[in-house]
Parts: C-alpha cells; structure tokens; sequence
C-alpha cells in the first residue's frame, strides 16, 4: 500500500464545503469520484481539516491510501481531467505510511482579504469582503498582537465546534497592504470553527470604533460579560498554507514557536477547525 498526499486548490463559491454533505455538493466528493476515476477503486481521502461553505482553499491536504503503482504524475495530471475548473490538485507526494493529513499537521496559515475600493468589484466579490468606510489600521494591529501567544480562543468558536480544548497559539497575525485590498495573515498551530472570522469581525470591529480595544483581553480570558464581534463573511477566507514536518525549510512558518508548543503539549489539535 502507497499513501498519497495530494494539495488541492479550490475556489468554494459554489460549494457547501470541503466535506461530504447530505445536502449539499463538498469538494471533497468531488474529488472523490475523480480519483475513483484514474486509480479504478473506491477511494476515499483524509484531509487535514475541513472548511465552511464559500470558503477557499490555495493548499488543502488530503491523503489517500492506494496500491496502485502509477507515477505521481499521474495522481495530478489524471485527477484534473476530471476534476470542474473550480477545483484542481496543484502537488502530489507520496509519504511514510504512518502520514496523516490532519494528525500529522505542526500548523496552519489562513488569510483573510477586505476589499477597500470605493466601489464595489465584481471580480472581487468572490474572494473579499468589501468594506467601506476608515478602519483605524494602527489600532487594529495593536489588537492583533494581542492574539499572538497561547490563550483560550472559546469566545472565538461558533456553535458545533467539537473541539476537546479551545487553547491555541497563534504565532502571528501579519497585515499586507495590496492596493486597494487588505490581508490579515493568521499563522498557529491551529484553529477553532470559525475561529478566524470572528477574529476578523472583532478586529474589524475596533478599527471602526464600534468596539474597544480593551475588551479583547476580557474576550481572551473568557469573560461571560463580553462577546465577540460578527463573523466576517466567508468568501474572504482562504486557506494559504498547511504544514508539515517535511516543509521545515519553508521560511514562512515558525518552526522555533512550533518547538515551543510541543514543549507545551504533544497535542497541538491543529485541525478540528472551520475557521
């Protein structure tokens, strides 16, 4: 037996998710059934977590266990015929049998996008939440260095979260300016449902006034007194980035912080999320 992991990109506008749902069409059956389609067997693959509906993905983890002996390129290659204009495999490895998509994760990096143009855009409506009116930037970022660290995210997780622990670190929240869009970067070892957007909400929250900065501290000691702001639309959110051990040389996650939680907890529980 062969374990193939797969990273799959997807535009979520159409979907009602990454998972196989009753009432609703998931990437994940759709990929599915196109790998059904090259390898001849009934597959079924593993990600690393899941996302809501609307919600994106630039690299989504998912394995699958095969004899099949065909070249990897052929996982890619042959999958993407199949597979709608939506939804595409952009890489694929084989890995150590004892690999999991989720269990093996050490931390993940979602990105967030507010369109600021005056007017709304129709190519961006799918992927940003557009915003009018100032947002006082300066004290946004200094809300969100206070996310940075380890702390009880609980006030940041919507109902059906089945999560055992609402501890988690965050090892940084990066805000990139591209003309007229905005990114909030969030990298940690991992996230609660719909932990990022309501992160969002309440930062975008502060930066309009409408609430103060001081009660982001209740917030993250669990304050019963105090509640989170509004959950930001999803088709602001992406999945940018999931990483494993074998992604060590990858400058853009910090793996001394990763070594600092293991020192912590041998559980990071990365991916019990739908940010």
């Amino acid at each position: 037996m062969r374990t193939i992991l797969l990273r799959i990109e997807y535009d979520g506008t159409r979907y009602a998710g990454w998972q196989i749902q009753k009432n609703g069409l998931g990437v994940q059956g759709i990929v599915e059934a196109a790998l059904t389609q090259v390898v001849g067997h009934a597959v079924r693959i593993h990600s690393s977590g899941r996302t809501d509906a609307g919600v994106h993905a630039h690299d989504m983890p998912a394995h699958l266990r095969t004899e099949v002996m065909m070249p990897l390129s052929a996982f890619r290659e042959g999958v993407n015929r199949f597979l709608p204009e939506d939804v595409a495999v952009r890489e694929v490895l084989e890995v150590p049998d004892d690999f999991h998509a989720r269990y093996s994760a050490r931390g993940k990096w979602y990105r967030y996008t507010i369109y600021r143009g005056a007017t709304r855009s129709p190519l961006a409506c799918r992927v940003s939440w557009h915003m009018r009116g100032d947002l006082d930037l300066e004290l946004m970022r200094a809300a969100a260095g206070m996310l940075v660290g380890e702390h009880d995210f609980q006030a940041f997780r919507t109902s059906g979260c089945a999560a055992q622990t609402t501890i988690r670190t965050i090892f940084a929240v990066d805000f990139v300016a591209d003309g007229d869009f905005l990114h909030l970067d969030f990298k940690g070892t991992g996230f609660l449902r719909n932990m990022v957007r309501l992160l969002v909400g309440t930062l975008v929250d502060i930066g309009r006034g409408k609430r103060p900065i001081e009660e982001l501290p209740r917030l993250l000691a669990v304050d019963p007194d105090v509640k989170s702001g509004p959950t930001a639309p999803p088709q602001g959110l992406c999945l940018r980035k999931v990483w494993y051990d074998f992604d060590a040389s990858d400058k853009g996650f910090k793996w001394e912080d990763i070594h600092a939680a293991d020192r912590r907890t041998k559980n990071p529980e990365v991916s019990s999320e739908s940010p």
